[in-house]
């Protein structure tokens, strides 16, 4: 239906209401699905008709459409069941037991048999979680409010909650101005026409030669009322028009919310508790990723019914199920680590030389750590080996371009403090706001080279925080200040972008977030309000009174889900709190503060999971989930009242200030192991002759911090895109493995051969299906099941339960997983097209919540619900087939399809729509990869041709052919592949001759590492999950495990170590190479028989082989690889 159509079934529904036809309007409501009325659901609720309530919501979902709708469906059916046995209808509860509850038992049986053991007992009260069930209507309204939450939460009633603002009686004044227009082109108008019929056009039939009226003045359908002379349209009536579309976890702060606000609620699990369950609140689950929930809008059936475009939802942030039962294999929880994960022992003392007052880790390289001083200073450390890099003292860079008031300041009194320093999300730029005026932008280049970039007169009076931030997918720097304050400016011109004003007091803090593809700002002010800002200059979107009403800073946990704040009073009272974003209210307050603090305390945020300030001498900490105080440490004393304090990315260091002008550095095990490397890296290379000292190779330009690029175990978590507004820490879900390798140039360093199954952990997954081959090969994003896609167009999905032996319930080698299917028992079947579909490209690309997939094996595209199963729609049938599919990073409804025609079609599918084809390629696309820090599409082809392609404007910026090595012909049919580092800044290339790790912006091959000629071919590689490892597999079945930094071999896996002897001279070898999304040693590979296989590292070693040293097999030190195996491939490097 177009959009004029959908408009005018609004007016309708406006007509009817003002009408009086309310069962007609509810009617409309539901069968057209455009608007879901919220007051109409509500009375249905309060008054207990759940037939119609069911019939209502039908319109808009159907209980298999995804866990929000399944759990709002469980939760009224359950209602329904509860209050049948209230009133001892046992009959009547056991029919709706088989008839509505059954349905669930195939997710959750074990729920389904408790339900019905309620039957046994006499009062269902007598069950635990359902003791405080009250009565009747106060139950009705407890299941509401959750009703409530579910509903704004699910995808599929986006957009749907809130009536379009139109005036009174909007379709009679249409009609008016349309016989308005046609009188006024009667041959013949008459002064006061008879307007009869709307049947036909008005036409006036005896001239009088009269002119006809102006068509504004004389509405002709009857007096149109006055404003606000109709009556309002019930629920239709009180929206407002929104100046412009406001992120949901800003309208619940808002006085007058201009949409419907889409509170965090569950959507994972059903629980028998439900809603009403105090405990269920008890035991709140904190993320292990950033649980951004993407679900389709519509299934077939709705496509079917509504002649609409498919659209798939925009990402969804919502915390993970807290209710005390779940789906098996699709919970969520976290394996929480015990306190000793806390970083509290102190392993280094620095002196600055000045007192501390902000400090920032590096996002990628975790032991530089950035101080800005009470004088002006600059301090750059590299805590590992306690070497300050970088000591710089204040001073302007431009005095002539500052402002008069600038530079009269400066010449009364010199003296000037850092405020804040805070690195750019992937460590390129950091940025400097000091007391008077001015914020400096430095570009890092690793070691001691960090140049001048920017130089901002920013504000009247002090610079108070610093942030960056990537509205617009362009790097800003977002300043506050004294004079009331927030401005953005760009980050590579200094051109000043926005300006915010409407606080009353000097603004203290600045918190750049985004959600649901909407970026924002959080300000606060000295006199302790809260506001929030789109990027609009259209005013404050919140006025909200923090804890403390004077100093307040705000931060999120690192996965994006969680805000908390800490503010101090003018008396000194401290308040940590953790807010509920959906109702701008204070969800939870951390107790442990003294009365009375002596200084504005300091708080950080770590592991998404712990909190921490700096209070009463000390560093006191909190687990997210706790009120109370989970310990204090005070560092072997010396610290202030209130010290600053910083963890770095990983949360194995925090740096603390100290009395005396220093700063500790507190650790965790995994700090302690981090510090020792770096410490035996900095002294080997003292040692070594200065010709043979190791070169800085880092991967990232904005990574290139002296002496830690050779750290092939070093874990640096990948950047996520929250990081890139503002607090850059954020983590990816990946486990740190830091473990100590000693690097003695006097041990001579050996390739780890694994040559037996005894030598490392390797286990074939389960079939009982026979396919021929593994075409494509993923871990979910939950990192708990693995689905293939065969030759055959059928996917394999397996998935990993939680048990004794496997208590995370994530994917391993040591447990067997099950292979799923739904209970209904379907495929998921790829369309197929005429020709033979073992010839045909295989290609998939999983939704990052892993709710559904898109798929395609030669034939049409196809969208299966990951939960059900089912083909929730088909598009593009070939020709051209579709060969590659990747989904935009930041718009999940924008998809880039290769062909096997060499075109890339970029696809929009809530319109159905193509919106460029780019063309570049001289044959079928094999590999598409979006960095979303550069805002490009890298694309690669069997013509063996990178091309790089704006993704806002789709025009190709560069590209360039691979260099076959000589002696080596490609195929016809090579694939060449491309993933990018973790970095965004570089990607890997991989082709059967050679992989290559490329810079994007230049197209410039930074590493290649090549076979030698005898070896046998490249079949995949991928980067491990943290992007330190290349895990390559070859077509003589063996594998390789490179270090990334440098592409030189540290591990290789013969086929004896998997394969049985009779199978591995069979020609079976590896087609497809996938690693674990948490776990950087877990891989899996896809195998030309149809198995597939998961690979980790003996417990007792916990990693993959040792990385060579630096010089090993480097292009300078001429020094050779061992060679590794008769067939095995070689290492030059170029």
């Amino acid at each position: 239906m177009s959009s004029l159509s959908r408009e005018l079934v609004f007016l309708i529904l406006q007509f009817l209401d003002e009408e009086k036809f309310k069962e007609t309007v509810h009617k409309l409501e539901q069968e057209s699905g455009f608007y879901f009325n919220m007051k109409y659901f509500e009375e249905e609720v309060h008054s207990g008709n759940w037939d119609e309530v069911e019939k209502y919501l039908s319109g808009f979902t159907k209980v298999d459409d995804n866990r929000y709708s399944m759990k709002i469906f469980f939760e009224i059916r359950k209602q329904k069941y509860l209050e049948a046995l209230d009133k001892n209808d046992r009959s009547k509860a056991v029919e709706i037991l088989v008839k509505d509850l059954k349905v669930f038992a195939s997710f959750n049986e074990d729920l389904f048999k408790e339900i019905t053991q309620l039957l046994t007992l006499e009062n269902f009260r007598e069950n635990e979680q359902l003791s405080k069930y009250g009565d009747t209507k106060s139950a009705r309204a407890i299941m509401l409010v959750e009703l409530k939450k579910l509903i704004e939460a699910n995808p599929l009633f986006r957009e749907k909650l809130q009536f379009p603002n139109l005036r009174n009686s909007r379709l009679r004044t249409l009609i008016n101005q349309s016989l308005n227009w046609q009188h006024q082109l009667c041959k013949n108008p008459r002064p006061n026409p008879d307007i009869k019929t709307l049947f036909v056009d008005h036409s006036c039939a005896q001239p009088n030669g009269a002119r006809a009226p102006s068509p504004a003045p004389n509405p002709l359908l009857g007096p149109l009322p006055k404003a606000g002379g109709f009556p309002p349209l019930g629920a239709h009536g009180p929206f407002q028009p929104a100046a412009a579309p406001v992120p949901t976890p800003l309208a619940g702060w808002m006085s007058n919310p201009p949409t419907v606000a889409h509170p965090a609620v569950s959507g994972g699990a059903i629980g028998l508790g439900g809603p009403s369950m105090p405990t269920a609140l008890k035991h709140p689950r904190t993320p292990q990723t950033n649980p951004s929930l993407d679900y389709p809008s519509v299934d077939s059936d709705h496509v079917a019914k509504r002649t609409r475009p498919l659209g798939l939802s925009d990402e969804v942030n919502l915390p993970i199920n807290v209710l005390p039962m779940s789906f098996s294999g699709h919970g969520h929880s976290q394996a929480f680590s015990a306190p000793d994960d806390l970083p509290k022992n102190v392993a280094r003392t620095l002196n600055q030389g000045s007192s501390p007052m902000s400090m920032d880790f590096h996002p990628v390289q975790q032991t530089l750590l950035l101080v800005g001083t009470n004088v002006g200073d600059i301090g750059l450390w590299e805590v590992g080996s306690r070497e300050r890099l970088v000591l710089k003292n204040f001073k302007v860079w431009d005095l002539s371009a500052c402002s008069v008031p600038l530079q009269a300041a400066l010449v009364k009194d010199p003296g000037v403090s850092v405020n804040r320093v805070i690195w750019s999300p992937d460590g390129s730029l950091f940025g400097v706001a000091y007391s008077r005026h001015i914020v400096q932008i430095y570009s890092y280049h690793g070691g001691e080279d960090m140049r001048q970039h920017l130089e901002i007169d920013a504000h009247v009076g002090g610079v108070n925080d610093l942030a960056f931030s990537h509205p617009n997918k362009q790097l800003c720097v977002i300043t506050c200040g004294d004079d009331k304050t927030i401005k953005v400016w760009d980050a590579t011109t200094g051109a000043k972008q926005y300006t915010f004003e409407g606080h009353e007091a000097p603004v203290y803090s600045v918190c750049p977030h985004y959600k649901e593809n909407i970026q924002f700002i959080f300000s606060t002010a000295l006199d302790g309000k809260i506001k929030a800002w789109l990027y609009d200059n259209l005013g404050s979107r919140v006025d909200y009174d923090a804890p403390g009403r004077w100093c307040t800073t705000m931060a999120y946990s690192a996965d994006g889900t969680r805000l908390f704040s800490c503010g101090t009073s003018k008396d000194g009272e401290s308040h940590i709190v953790e807010w509920n974003e959906s109702e701008g209210a204070v969800k939870r307050t951390y107790l442990g503060f003294r009365k009375r603090s002596l200084g504005v305390v300091q708080f950080d945020t770590t592991k998404n999971r712990f909190l921490a300030a700096g209070d009463e001498f000390t560093i006191k900490f909190w687990d997210m989930d706790s009120v109370q105080i989970l310990t204090s440490i005070d560092a072997d004393g010396g610290l202030p009242a209130s010290p600053r304090i910083r963890f770095n990315k990983d949360g194995s260091l925090l740096a603390v200030s100290t009395n005396d002008n220093g700063i500790k550095i507190l650790v965790n095990s995994d700090g302690l192991r981090l510090l020792r490397t770096i410490e035996n890296l900095s002294y080997d290379a003292s040692r070594a002759p200065e010709a043979l000292k190791p070169s800085i190779n880092t991967i990232s330009a904005a990574a290139a911090a002296a002496g830690t690029s050779g750290l092939g175990d070093r874990v640096s978590s990948a950047v996520a895109i929250s990081a890139m507004n503002g607090d850059a820490r954020n983590l990816g879900d990946i486990k740190p493995r830091i473990t100590e390798e000693s690097n003695d140039k006097s041990k001579i360093w050996k390739l780890t051969e694994v040559t037996e199954p005894s030598q490392c952990r390797s286990m074939k997954l389960p079939e009982n299906m026979r396919v021929t081959k593994i075409s494509r090969l993923i871990y979910t994003n939950s990192g708990n099941a693995i689905l293939a896609l065969a030759s055959n167009a059928v996917h394999l999905l397996w998935k990993w339960q939680r048990s004794e032996r496997n208590s995370n319930g994530k994917a391993t080698a040591s447990v067997s997983p099950q292979l799923w299917q739904p209970s209904s028992g379907i495929l998921m079947t790829n369309d197929i097209a005429d020709s033979n579909p073992e010839d045909a490209v295989a290609c998939f690309a999983l939704s990052k919540n892993d709710s559904y997939v898109m798929s395609a094996s030669g034939g049409k595209i196809s969208l299966f619900n990951m939960m059900t199963f089912k083909t929730m729609t088909t598009f593009m049938p070939p020709p051209p087939a579709a060969t590659f599919l990747a989904f935009h990073p930041q718009d999940n409804n924008i998809i880039a399809i290769g062909m096997d025609d060499s075109t890339i079609q970029i696809y929009n599918v809530r319109v159905d729509e193509v919106k460029s084809k780019l063309k570049g390629h001289s044959k079928r696309i094999t590999g598409l990869a979006f960095s979303h820090v550069l805002s490009v599409l890298v694309s690669s082809g069997a013509d063996a041709q990178l091309c790089v392609w704006s993704s806002d404007g789709w025009e190709m910026q560069k590209s360039r052919y691979l260099q076959v090595p000589a002696g080596r012909t490609a195929t016809a049919q090579s694939d060449t592949r491309v993933q990018f580092h973790q970095d965004q800044l570089h990607f890997l290339v991989v082709h059967e001759s050679q992989l290559a790790i490329y810079e994007t912006t230049k197209l410039e091959c930074v590493k290649q590492w090549v076979p030698r000629e005898s070896a046998a071919p490249i079949s995949h590689a991928t980067f491990s999950c943290d992007s330190q490892l290349v895990y390559a597999s070859f077509l003589d079945a063996s594998l390789c495990i490179f270090t990334a930094t440098h592409l030189r071999l540290r591990c290789r896996i013969s086929p004896l170590a998997y394969l049985s002897p009779n199978v591995s001279n069979a020609n079976i070898h590896p087609l497809v190479i996938a690693a674990h999304p948490q776990e950087p040693n877990q891989f899996a590979l896809g195998l030309s028989d149809g198995g597939v296989h998961v690979f980790e590292p003996l417990e007792s070693e916990g990693k993959w082989g040792v990385p060579p040293p630096a010089e090993n097999g480097s292009a300078t030190s001429g020094t050779n690889t061992p060679s590794v195996g008769a067939s095995g491939p070689d290492q030059p490097q170029r």
